[in-house]
């Protein structure tokens, strides 16, 4: 089969289209799955840069998003078929086989049945967001009916369907954005204010549209300097949550003055540590966001669609930034 290969770390250059021999099931709760779309996340950039996260992981397959047909079950694979069509996230940490080729072996728990309504390629770009929406929004911050959500890069691949799942909970959501463009496009999904960072300070517009409270829930997509310029916006007794590592110099007397709640949400834990219950209940996210889906009330938004061999020219552009939704490679 073809497949995507990264020798070592470094450059997108290091992204080479090779032969690999197709992977075989080793347990019976696998399924063998023909890829039809890869989704590219950020992470799988930073992993090409610095290094996968297990020593002995290269060489390695990245991308831990797929969406393709089932073309071989186990015998404790539950409901799954062969002919099924499902998306998943699963793999391209280094060491398990990820989804930039033409094959994989996904576990069934991971694994859902892909929404009727949407193409393979717009399945491919959801899992790793939906679920990082989910457990940061409902698993971390618990979003309820009638709070406040500022969500931060609205118009990325988490904070699209951040902005979507968190309205459909009944919350008002703020969200920011870089361009004008980008304004027009979260309105669209359901933000109730835009708020342009590159003009405004957020911290004082989120202050302002709250007559001065801050936002109940807060959710940081970009990084350290944005977690610590949100503690200010969040409301006393809120939700401050980060993807990302919020760094050491982090001033947290004002945090705890307004006795605010911190969570981290990293989807990948369940592979990293080999948590099964965990992955499963990543698999009961996807299905319930599917039905969302298919039900007309949740949209994922690609990019860019890019054969499988331009790889390396997808990750120019996640690194390059400002992509509105997410790039799906199609092999």
């Amino acid at each position: 089969m073809k497949a995507v290969v990264m020798n070592e770390p470094g450059a997108p250059e290091v992204l080479s289209l090779q032969d690999l021999p197709e992977p075989e099931r080793i347990t019976e709760t696998q399924l063998k799955v023909r890829i039809e779309a890869a989704g590219v996340n950020p992470i799988d950039t930073k992993l090409r840069s610095r290094g996968v996260f297990l020593p002995a992981g290269l060489p390695a397959v990245l991308g831990c998003d797929g969406a393709g047909v089932v073309v071989e079950t186990g015998a404790e694979a539950g409901e799954f078929r062969t002919g099924d069509a499902v998306w998943f996230c699963s793999g391209g940490l280094g060491g398990v086989q990820g989804n930039y080729a033409e094959f994989v072996l996904v576990d069934s728990s991971a694994a859902r049945k892909k929404p009727a309504s949407i193409d393979f390629a717009t399945a491919a770009a959801g899992p790793l967001v939906l679920i990082t929406a989910w457990e940061a929004l409902f698993d971390r911050a618990r979003v309820t009916a009638g709070q406040t959500v500022l969500i931060h890069a609205g118009a990325g691949g988490v904070g699209h369907v951040a902005i979507q799942l968190a309205k459909q909970a009944g919350a008002r959501v703020l969200t920011t954005v870089s361009t004008t463009q980008k304004a027009e496009f979260v309105k669209s999904i359901g933000a109730d204010e835009v708020i342009l960072y590159p003009e405004v300070d957020f911290v004082e517009a989120v202050n302002d549209l709250t007559g001065g409270r801050g936002a109940d829930v807060v959710l940081d997509t970009v990084g350290p300097a944005v977690f610590r310029r949100s503690i200010p916006a969040v409301a006393h007794y809120g939700d401050l949550v980060t993807l990302l590592d919020p760094g050491q110099d982090v001033e947290w007397k004002e945090a705890c003055n307004r006795n605010m709640r911190i969570g981290f949400t990293l989807m990948l834990t369940p592979m990293l540590r080999d948590l099964p219950e965990a992955r499963a209940h990543h698999g009961e996210i996807l299905e319930r966001c599917g039905e969302l889906v298919d039900a007309g009330r949740l949209r994922i938004e690609v990019a860019g669609r890019l054969p499988l061999a331009e790889a390396a020219e997808a990750h120019r552009q996640i690194e390059a930034g400002h992509l509105q939704g997410k790039l799906v490679l199609l092999p």
